[in-house]
């Protein structure tokens, strides 16, 4: 394959292992994505049909990216695959959503199950604990939620989960989460760790369905490999089992969603359950000076669950990095601005190839003032999806009842809206009450989605419910919230080819299955800030880490707890921030900072302690203020 020219020979090595099991380490900045797009390419050059090829990954965007550069690399080598014989790429969850669709009735599910997402399984936690009686001040239903998917993460069903005779929170956790279990299959739903789970259950108790998916996928590809939770780690595992040829790619030292359900310890076991299995490290970066790698390495080469590597660049050694000590949050927020400015002028850069990163959420509000005093324009990255936009899912929750009747959530959120606004046309003498009137709606909606193309039977929808009367209220937030809608229509375009109620149906499942990672815009030129959890697979030319004081970075549960793997992961957390910088980095601490209505005075991050002198311009605050860093 003449593509294969492109790679390095690392990256050759790992495209060309294609027998067998296979684990790619692959640093971050190292060419990950091309490696496994090549291979994929590579493999059905190699005489593999496409249909047998399944590859995995984290977010729609990097899936829909895979399948766009896999595309071009077959184009340029001469080979079109026919329309129904692709490589399967996609996330987990709409890889198991696929799966179930086909073969729920094994597990007593009908295939129109509804996908419910973190919002419905809450509120259907507050109305089981309200019909259970469980004090909901005393039990928080979130913390509830949080351990039900916790557990669903790990495979612990309810009757596997131990119930300790003194210890009450557990107990009300195991009454609540075998009802919510009943409570789903009755409605005839999942939540998102179910997807999960019943795909592990179903392969189980199922050996022939499990065979035919292992018959189908000889070659398994898995990206992201660190971010992985037991039970995907479990399905990943089943359908390689037959032909052996597992490839995953991915980093320990950037496994950052612990509280996700993500096992680091997957990378480790890996070589335990997969003996034979070839290792390849992908150690040249092609993102950052090598300045910015030693930084990271310094950093990093304090963690002892990791597999080491070192990172190395031909893009030069590049500028020491800047740690720079302020007196308080809001200098910290003025210093960002005004190097933006300077930088700008200077290097002839855009205002997109900044972020400023943090690691709370409560971070943001000094530095938002500080842009917002010198007229600066930036995006809060991390804000509401849009598919979680209150008129987004008050129109999915029609949609989801004329797929699934016995959908509460969305019967209950169908409810809840103003029947003022719905026009029923022909109606009978007895169409009265709400109920009669929603019932009405839900038969002619259903007979709609039979017979209309989508961005029609959706028209008919926001028509016949008011929406637009309803939504556009005379104010600019009402226009805003109008615009979503009218966005919603054009995110309905792709299905108009499709058969109706499929159309349907796929709609509703990618609105389900979004993640955060695939609302953010990046095209436009605004400084971002966001959290470092959510900078995971981006890149910018200059990068701003504020607040590396103890307490912050790391954060205060990894220092005042027992367990050591917080803190690792803290560090992690930092080197994935760090890493995302290719010219330019800034670490900033404060002498005090305003937090939570206090001001806290903590000393600079331990992490800083680490990095050596020579790597560094420490630009200090007044002479009278300042911290020495040892």
């Amino acid at each position: 394959m003449d593509a294969l020219k492109d790679l390095n020979p690392k990256q050759r090595e790992a495209a060309r292992s294609i027998s067998g099991p296979v684990l790619v380490v692959a640093g971050p900045g190292s060419g990950k994505t091309k490696t496994l797009t090549h291979r994929i390419a590579y493999l059905i050059s190699s005489g593999v049909r496409p249909h047998n090829i399944l590859a995995v990954t984290f977010t729609n965007k990097a899936a829909e990216e895979m399948k766009t550069r896999v595309s071009k690399l077959l184009s340029a080598d001469g080979l079109r695959p026919a329309a129904g014989s692709q490589p399967l790429i996609g996330t987990f969850h709409s890889i198991c959503a696929r799966i179930l669709r086909k073969d729920a009735r094994a597990l007593g599910y009908e295939p129109d199950f509804t996908i419910y997402d973190e919002e419905d399984a809450l509120k259907l936690i507050k109305n089981i604990m309200r019909d259970l009686s469980v004090d909901q001040k005393q039990f928080n239903p979130a913390k509830i939620r949080a351990t039900i998917s916790s557990l669903k993460d790990n495979l612990t069903t309810p009757d596997d989960y131990e119930i300790e005779a003194d210890d009450p929170f557990r107990r009300e956790v195991h009454k609540v989460y075998v009802t919510y279990q009943n409570a789903l299959h009755k409605q005839n739903a999942m939540d998102f760790d179910d997807l999960l789970m019943k795909v592990v259950e179903l392969f189980e108790k199922h050996p022939r369905i499990l065979q035919r998916y292992q018959s189908q996928f000889t070659h398994v590809l898995i990206d992201e490999f660190q971010d992985t939770n037991v039970s995907q780690y479990k399905i990943a595992n089943s359908l390689a089992a037959a032909h052996r040829n597992l490839y995953c790619i991915g980093d320990l030292d950037q496994s950052i969603y612990s509280f996700r359900g993500a096992d680091y310890r997957n990378i480790l076991y890996f070589e335990k359950d997969w003996p034979d299995a070839k290792v390849i490290t992908l150690g040249q970066n092609y993102r950052s000076v090598q300045s910015i790698l030693d930084v990271a390495d310094a950093i990093i080469s304090r963690n002892s669950n990791r597999k080491k590597k070192k990172l190395w660049t031909q893009n030069g050694q590049g500028d020491p990095i800047v740690i720079k000590e302020v007196e308080n949050e809001m200098e910290e927020g003025d210093f960002i601005v005004s190097e933006i400015e300077r930088l700008v002028r200077a290097r002839d850069l855009a205002l997109k190839d900044f972020v400023v990163l943090y690691r709370t959420n409560a971070q943001s509000r000094a530095l938002e003032e500080s842009f917002l005093r010198r007229g600066f324009p930036y995006k809060i990255i991390g804000g509401i999806k849009f598919y979680q936009r209150k008129e987004i899912k008050d129109i999915l929750a029609w949609l989801r009842l004329c797929l699934n009747p016995n959908d509460l959530m969305a019967m209950n959120r169908v409810h809840d809206l103003p029947a003022k606004f719905f026009t029923i046309k022909n109606q009978s003498a007895s169409c009265r009450t709400k109920a009669q009137k929603i019932n009405f709606l839900t038969e002619d909606f259903t007979k709609k989605s039979k017979d209309l193309k989508l961005t029609e039977f959706l028209e008919y929808v926001i028509k016949n419910t008011g929406l637009e009367e309803h939504v556009r209220d005379g104010t600019e937030r009402g226009e805003e919230r109008w615009d979503n809608v009218r966005e919603l229509l054009s995110v309905c375009v792709k299905y108009n080819e499709e058969e109706p109620q499929q159309a349907t149906r796929m709609l509703v499942e990618e609105a389900a299955l979004a993640q955060e990672a695939d609302n953010v815009e990046y095209e436009k030129d605004l400084v971002s800030l966001m959290t470092l959890h959510a900078t995971k697979g981006l890149e910018f030319s200059v990068v701003f880490i504020a607040g590396c004081e103890q307490g912050l970075l790391p954060h205060s549960r990894a220092l005042f707890g027992a367990n050591h793997e917080e803190l690792e992961e803290e560090r992690r957390l930092c080197y994935v921030g760090v890493t995302r910088a290719k010219e330019k980095l800034y670490l900033s601490f404060a002498q005090r900072r305003m937090m939570f209505g206090k001001t806290q005075s903590n000393p600079p991050s331990e992490f800083l302690q680490h990095i050596p002198e020579h790597l560094i311009e420490f630009i200090p605050a007044e002479e009278e203020n300042v911290i020495e860093l040892d």
